[in-house]
């Protein structure tokens, strides 16, 4: 059995060495569907009587670039692979998958009826053609833009901005004139949005149909290969995080208390989505990066046998999520959640002559 399998639930197993594409997984039937008629119900309401984006199953949340289509992971197609999801990297529930879905649709929208070239769009997105920057350093809180996805994705890219503005504009209930009152840029972004779709509400889609990315059909990888190839690279390494002494000093419970204290890493694993879900949003880090660092903490609490005070779990939760949003800041900013100084090595003396000159250095000159 490979270290994956051990970690797989056991009802599980006998999917990961099958091929995705043979798995024979379809979107009609599946408990996507439903999403996907919510999300036409939706565009109805909001008066898009003629955009009705096709959504398919994919190795991931997506769009391909300029294509008016919808890509949906093809997990939430299977009520096994949703449990081996949900273990892996925490299954999105229904509210997050409606978010994804209204974000995914904005792009789908900005293609259908190629928004991005107008002028309109460039003076108050900025330029589709702009490269995409994987990492970005975002301003927290700027009001410019419209917050809907975990983080600040909508500063990431004009396209992303739009897709955005879009979500919230038409989310049930969302109530983006009051939420968004005093957001000077935003707010003209959502009322951009707001006219654009009355305009274009009975109007055909200039691209009516649009090409896929890779679909269901089309993935070769095995779904153990599939979890194994994003799996990597996404953990940091416990070991050179050095946060034992922060942990003890959260985690401060005398060795001589026995009532009412239990190990910090149950308290931990029993929060662990909530603090995944709450760091990522706030600090707009990628989520697998937060749910393996908050795994790691997990895990280095086990090994210090550190406890909680039952009486304290609000305080020792509240310390946590702090500490780990502090982490995840170091890394939005520096690239790594903790920075290892390292001791310069001192130069050699250099060789004095007999009757040396002074040495004038170039700030003296």
């Amino acid at each position: 059995m490979t270290a994956f399998e051990a970690t797989a639930p056991p009802d599980v197993r006998d999917l990961l060495s099958k091929p995705i594409r043979d798995l024979g997984l379809k979107l009609e039937g599946s408990a996507v569907e439903r999403f996907v008629h919510q999300l036409y119900h939706e565009l109805d309401k909001k008066g898009l009587k003629k955009f009705r984006p096709l959504v398919y199953l994919s190795d991931e949340w997506g769009c391909p670039s300029e294509e008016p289509v919808i890509g949906v992971p093809f997990y939430l197609a299977d009520p096994k692979l949703q449990k081996l999801e949900r273990e892996m990297n925490d299954l999105e529930d229904a509210r997050q998958i409606m978010m994804y879905m209204r974000h995914e649709a904005g792009h789908a929208f900005n293609y259908a009826y190629e928004l991005y070239k107008t002028p309109e769009f460039r003076e108050l997105f900025g330029s589709f053609r702009k490269p995409y920057r994987d990492k970005y350093k975002p301003v927290p809180f700027s009001r410019s833009f419209v917050r809907h996805m975990e983080g600040w994705y909508a500063q990431k890219h004009p396209d992303e901005d739009f897709a955005e503005t879009f979500a919230v504009w038409m989310t049930p209930r969302s109530n983006w004139r009051k939420r968004y009152k005093g957001w000077p840029g935003a707010m003209k972004k959502l009322r951009y949005m707001d006219r654009i779709g009355k305009k274009l509400g009975a109007v055909d889609p200039l691209r009516q149909q649009g090409l896929t990315d890779i679909t269901v059909e089309e993935m070769e990888d095995t779904v153990e290969q599939f979890y194994a190839a994003h799996q990597n690279g996404l953990a940091p390494q416990a070991g050179e995080l050095l946060l034992d002494t922060d942990l003890q000093d959260i985690f401060n419970v005398s060795p001589r208390k026995r009532k009412n204290v239990r190990p910090a890493a149950e308290l931990v694993r029993e929060n662990r989505k909530l603090l995944t879900d709450k760091v990522t949003y706030w600090t707009g880090v990628q989520r697998p990066l937060i749910r393996n660092l908050i795994e790691s903490i997990e895990k280095r609490l086990n090994e210090l046998k550190l406890r909680a005070d039952v009486t304290c779990e609000p305080q020792h939760l509240t310390e946590l999520t702090v500490f780990c949003t502090a982490l995840a800041m170091n890394y939005l900013t520096r690239g790594k959640f903790v920075e290892v100084a390292t001791e310069k090595k001192q130069p050699k003396p250099a060789k004095v002559k007999n009757n040396p000159e002074p040495q004038i250095s170039a700030d003296q000159r």
